[in-house]
């Protein structure tokens, strides 16, 4: 019994209009599910990834304007890593990011491999990495992506939290969940970073923890990560797991029927928010591939109220993002 790597990621927005016009024309992501959160059905819940959103291409949004600002702190994550293959596509994403005035860090190297990465923040705040997966992710290309294949992003890359003390989250990771700590760096904080990766390793796979005894407590709002889901796939390991976790944190959820993929949930000794998916059914059980995203889809316990639904959302706008030409 073995997790492969992250699912998705959880973010909050308070713009949805925004959110998928930056997502989509920008990053170049495909908008594969446009449904609501199952415990708040007035609040859309946005999925991009890969041509059909196949689990570890993943970013999720729940469309939340009323949070307020997120707040960082300990308890959260704080960087949503995606990847790119090869220096030259981070190149042509600094040129990119340039185009359309997204300030950005440039192309930097951490850890014991330099391994270069390129930070940026998107219009709400969310902090993103595109970080050079070495070929090694493989995500399917949107045709309808305005980025070419070859710089195309191809699915996540890791993530980063920030927690006080490295033990107690350490300890779950590597002997409940079966991660390795594989390597640690300096941040520009000069705070450490630990590496742990699961499964295969590589690229997909890890978690970096933020190792920060001097921050204050955050509260993920907008612009920040809400959750971070990590994957197994069937539904006969997802209930050992669920019986795995159980025995060594507290809180842990039932099995959730997500329709699209069954979750459990649990807050890891940090404080940090973790789910455990299934790999399927996947975003096609309820819409034609080449259709994805561009209806409002509903989970058939969702159906009978689709009316009263679709009445408290509030439109998503189609605006348009346009490099600024000099």
């Amino acid at each position: 019994m073995q997790l492969n790597g992250l699912h998705h990621i959880t973010a909050i927005s308070g713009n949805a209009s925004l959110n998928v016009a930056f997502y989509t024309q920008v990053l170049g992501l495909h908008l594969v599910k446009k449904t609501v959160n199952q415990d708040d059905v007035a609040a859309y819940h946005l999925f991009y990834g890969d041509d059909i959103g196949r689990a570890g291409t993943e970013l999720t949004f729940f469309d939340w304007p009323q949070a307020g600002p997120n707040r960082p702190g300990v308890g959260t994550i704080s960087a949503i890593m995606f990847g790119v293959t090869g220096r030259a596509a981070l190149e042509w994403w600094v040129a990119r990011l340039d185009s359309f005035q997204i300030t950005h860090e440039g192309i930097k190297v951490r850890g014991k491999n330099e391994t270069p990465y390129l930070a940026f923040l998107d219009p709400e705040g969310q902090h993103i990495e595109l970080v050079d997966d070495e070929g090694k992710l493989g995500g399917q290309p949107w045709k309808g992506s305005p980025v070419p294949a070859e710089m195309r992003i191809r699915g996540l890359y890791g993530v980063r939290s920030m927690v006080r003390d490295l033990g107690p989250s350490a300890r779950l990771l590597t002997e409940t969940l079966g991660f390795r700590s594989i390597d640690s760096y300096q941040s520009e904080h000069n705070s450490t970073i630990a590496v742990f990766e699961v499964g295969a390793g590589g690229p997909g796979t890890q978690v970096h923890i933020d190792i920060r005894p001097e921050l204050r407590s955050g509260m993920p709002a907008i612009g920040g990560v809400h959750h971070v889901a990590f994957r197994t796939p069937d539904n006969e390991e997802h209930e050992l797991w669920r019986e795995k976790i159980a025995k060594v944190v507290r809180g842990v959820t039932p099995v959730i029927e997500r329709y699209y993929f069954h979750s459990v949930y649990f807050r890891e000794p940090g404080g940090v928010l973790f789910e455990i998916a299934t790999d399927g059914p996947g975003f096609t059980a309820d819409e034609d591939p080449e259709h994805l995203g561009e209806l409002l889809a509903l989970p058939p316990f969702l159906e009978p109220r689709r009316q009263e639904i679709e009445e408290n959302l509030k439109p998503i706008q189609s605006l348009k993002f346009e490099p600024v030409t000099r």
